[in-house]
């Protein structure tokens, strides 16, 4: 018997459902019973509908015995379905009993089968999947997570699928496809780029993307305004119809555009006939430069190209370069193709890189916690050379980043912004003017969102 003045227990819950089912299901069938259903019929919307007449059809409708649909009731089989994501913490009964699952066997059994334990074992993150009967026993465990080969991460995942077969458990281990759907988002801008994609329910590799994409066209540390306008199409990656909970579901941007001060902005994801991606512009310009912006994928410039008080020689110099903040061990790429030029230790600098693009320019990276390429090796525009660090003169982990042309220092985010750009070919254009038309049609119907989200708000 149920105590009605505290709190009954799971268990207790469990017990009495399954000694007083009949009864449940008799109140609240009885509790239905009375109503009567009314059934509406409208003319179907036609140029002239306003004209129509409107006639209401009431009929009422008889339920089904009681005894038969008691029976039918009571016939099902009921069963709990919960999903969770996994921890790097957790242990198998605090997993299962997160899902919702009390069931010693199964639990047992995780523990001792070698292929099973991979459900606790590593980094969480997994999407797991359980489903279990109406006292608690587990059925069925499906967990997703990212492909263990590095080759396949991007493009498979791995499934662990726990099955009863002859009463027994047992497990199995495979890989599959990814599945690529497509998204739409939008937002507006109120303090920074990625609390307005967090505002939207964007994915944080969504917000990178869009600050790689634009990167040439916005100073996003300095240019971003109150008011700014976003639209974004991008891929989902989906796990047997879910959207996985790695790299936060999120695949490449399809196409963007970016409203900066009423300025508008707009980039599409283009594959040429040779196979070659690339981000272009409406007007088929390629909006990949020979230089990037930034040496990093997203972070904050914490001193630019102008005078500054230096931190340890405490006097006012030229800073010759552009230092950006971020932690120790994040990946430095190459802003340009070229040749490691130098590759070892020097002075206040640190652990340096030094890359010569052409007879002219060439790009110095300092104060990094490791150097990934040797002197004379040929590095592409992207390519991962070095992590940030603190070494040499450095009061904490910092990239310095420099761009000399014959010899002299320029300012990095001019060089990116004013660098050359790459036109289509003539039999690409054709292609590419109809996927134009048929992108701008979905980022208008992104953008459409944004008004609504704004007003919201106010």
């Amino acid at each position: 018997m149920l105590n009605l003045f505290s709190v009954p227990s799971r268990a207790q819950v469990l017990d009495f459902a399954a000694r007083h089912r009949r009864r449940i299901v008799t109140a609240a069938v009885v509790g239905m019973g009375g109503f009567t259903v009314t059934a509406f019929g409208i003319a179907p919307m036609m140029p002239d509908a306003a004209s129509l007449p409107v006639r209401q059809l009431v009929e009422p409708v008889t339920p089904e015995g009681l005894e038969p649909q008691l029976d039918a009731l009571g016939a099902q089989n009921l069963a709990l379905r919960r999903s969770t994501i996994s921890r790097g913490t957790d242990s198998v009964d605090g997993l299962l009993l997160r899902l919702g699952v009390a069931d010693s066997a199964a639990s047992a059994f995780i523990r001792s089968d070698a292929q099973a334990r991979r459900l606790v074992q590593g980094r969480g993150g997994k999407l797991v999947q359980a489903t279990a009967d109406a006292s608690g026993h587990l059925q069925q465990l499906v967990a997703r997570y990212p492909a263990e080969s590095n080759e396949q991460r991007q493009t498979h995942f791995t499934r662990l699928t726990l099955d009863k077969v002859d009463g027994r458990w047992q497990s199995k281990i495979e890989t599959a496809p990814l599945v690529t759907g497509v998204r739409l988002g939008s937002g507006s801008i109120r303090s920074s780029l990625f609390s307005a994609t967090d505002e939207a329910g964007l994915p944080d590799a969504v917000a990178s993307q869009l600050a790689e994409i634009f990167s040439t066209d916005i100073d996003f540390h300095r240019e971003l305004r109150k008011g700014d306008t976003f639209s974004v199409v991008y891929e989902s990656l989906l796990a047997d119809g879910e959207l996985v909970p790695w790299n936060e579901g999120a695949g490449r941007v399809l196409a963007a555009e970016f409203v900066n001060g009423g300025k508008t902005h707009q980039a599409l994801w283009f594959v040429d006939a040779q196979g070659r991606g690339a981000y272009f512009g409406p007007d088929g310009r390629s909006r990949n430069r020979a230089f990037l912006a930034s040496p990093l994928e997203f972070s904050r410039v914490t001193s630019g190209f102008a005078m500054r008080f230096h931190p340890l020689l405490q006097s006012w110099r030229a800073h010759l370069g552009v230092d950006y903040g971020a932690p120790t061990g994040t990946p430095v790429r190459s802003v340009g193709d070229g040749v490691v030029q130098f590759a070892g230790r020097q002075n206040g600098y640190g652990n340096v890189i030094e890359v010569r693009h052409d007879k002219d320019r060439s790009t110095l990276y300092a104060h990094l916690s490791r150097i990934d390429v040797q002197k004379g090796q040929k590095v592409q525009q992207g390519d991962h050379i070095g992590a940030v660090g603190a070494t040499g003169w450095a009061t904490g982990p910092h990239l310095h980043f420099e761009f000399r042309v014959d010899g002299k220092h320029q300012d990095p985010l001019l060089i990116a912004r004013n660098g050359e750009a790459l036109a289509l070919d003539a039999g690409d254009r054709s292609r590419f003017g109809t996927e134009v038309r048929a992108v701008q049609a979905r980022l208008q119907v992104a953008h459409s969102t944004v008004g609504a989200r704004r007003a919201s708000f106010e």
